[in-house]
């Protein structure tokens, strides 16, 4: 299995500027200040039409949310969201649900995102019915044709969730996202919940669609092998901020901030007659409270490489080589080199 191969060069489809997603909180007292969880915080990327942007990092850092808030899923506190000629941060009401065919969904877990009493067929035709595209007869044509396509046969259009193993109902989740023929898939995490096996089988059709339909994805997840595999770039996030983004080449080929470093310690390679995740980098401590972030660096108070001055000011997300981004003021340029503070053990 390999990632497609689309330029990055293409025109962006989707652009994220400054997005900012908070949660107010109960207030613990009369005159007690308003406190508010900081889930994402000042977050920007882009996605070239036809290609895919992986968005990593561990629980909590704020991934989902970047997506749900793209999906307008989730409250968007502030920033915009551009995809195409729409400003989807503004739309509302009507004109929210009219562009939503333009972009869909992927969710996690294969169940509990489909209704166990509405027959498959029935749920992926669900959209092309709420949004009226097309004549009945067209949308059951619609409902075979991404039966197809997903690797599904028609009779099974009759069955419910309860007789599907987990693989198949996430082949209907995919189908029903594609049903209205959308620009951006985001993918939630779409095979964590699957075994090993079943993985590979996803990932390979969701690559055969995007080559065949030009379809753009958001990729979220932790897993670092199932990014490598399928996405284009890669954007990781710690605390509700990107602290790198590269090309996937370039990213797998050097990691240069501590935590991508210590991320990818953790995948199981094989390096000179061993396992590379038998020498991973165990991070000390927890992430700061994203109700109340450090001025400087999120990642200083657990970096193995963070000097005093990393906790006073935050560093800006600076560009070190050509697409290579990254948020360290550790990073330096040697001889028109990037130089990562922090080296993957055994390389």
């Amino acid at each position: 299995m390999s990632a497609p191969e689309a330029p990055l060069t293409a025109a962006p489809l989707l652009q994220v500027n400054d997005l900012q997603v908070h949660f107010p909180l109960p207030k613990t007292g009369w005159f007690a200040p308003p406190e508010v969880v900081r889930a994402v915080d000042g977050v920007s990327f882009s996605i070239a039409r036809g290609t895919t942007l992986a968005l990593v990092g561990e629980s909590g850092s704020g991934k989902t949310t970047t997506a749900l808030a793209v999906m307008r899923l989730a409250p968007i506190t502030a920033g915009q969201v551009q995809l195409g000629d729409l400003a989807l941060g503004t739309l509302e009401g009507e004109a929210l649900r009219a562009a939503r065919r333009r972009f869909q969904i992927i969710f996690q877990d294969p169940f509990s995102s489909l209704n166990p009493r509405e027959r498959a067929g029935a749920a992926v035709r669900a959209p092309l019915d709420l949004m009226q595209v097309g004549t009945p007869q067209e949308r059951e044509a619609r409902v075979a044709e991404l039966f197809h396509a997903v690797g599904l046969r028609p009779e099974q259009q009759q069955l419910f969730p309860h007789q599907f193993s987990g693989g198949q109902r996430q082949r209907i989740n995919i189908a029903r996202a594609l049903a209205t023929n959308p620009e951006l898939v985001v993918c939630d995490e779409p095979v964590s919940a699957l075994d090993i096996a079943i993985r590979a089988q996803i990932l390979n059709l969701l690559v055969r669609l995007q080559k065949e339909r030009g379809l753009t994805y958001l990729f979220i997840s932790h897993d670092m092998a199932v990014v490598e595999h399928i996405c284009d770039e890669i954007a990781v996030m710690y605390l509700g901020q990107i602290v790198e983004r590269a090309p996937r080449q370039a990213f797998f080929a050097r990691p240069l901030h501590p935590y991508s470093v210590a991320l990818m310690s953790a995948v199981p390679t094989v390096h000179g007659g061993r396992a590379r995740a038998a020498q991973r980098i165990k991070l000390v401590g927890d992430p700061p409270s994203p109700i109340n972030p450090p001025p400087g660096c999120r990642f200083a108070s657990r970096c193995p490489v963070a000097e005093p001055t990393c906790s006073a000011e935050l560093p800006p997300l600076r560009e070190i080589a050509p697409g290579h981004w990254v948020q360290c003021r550790r990073v330096e340029l040697v001889d028109g080199r990037a130089m990562a503070p922090l080296q993957l053990p055994g390389v």
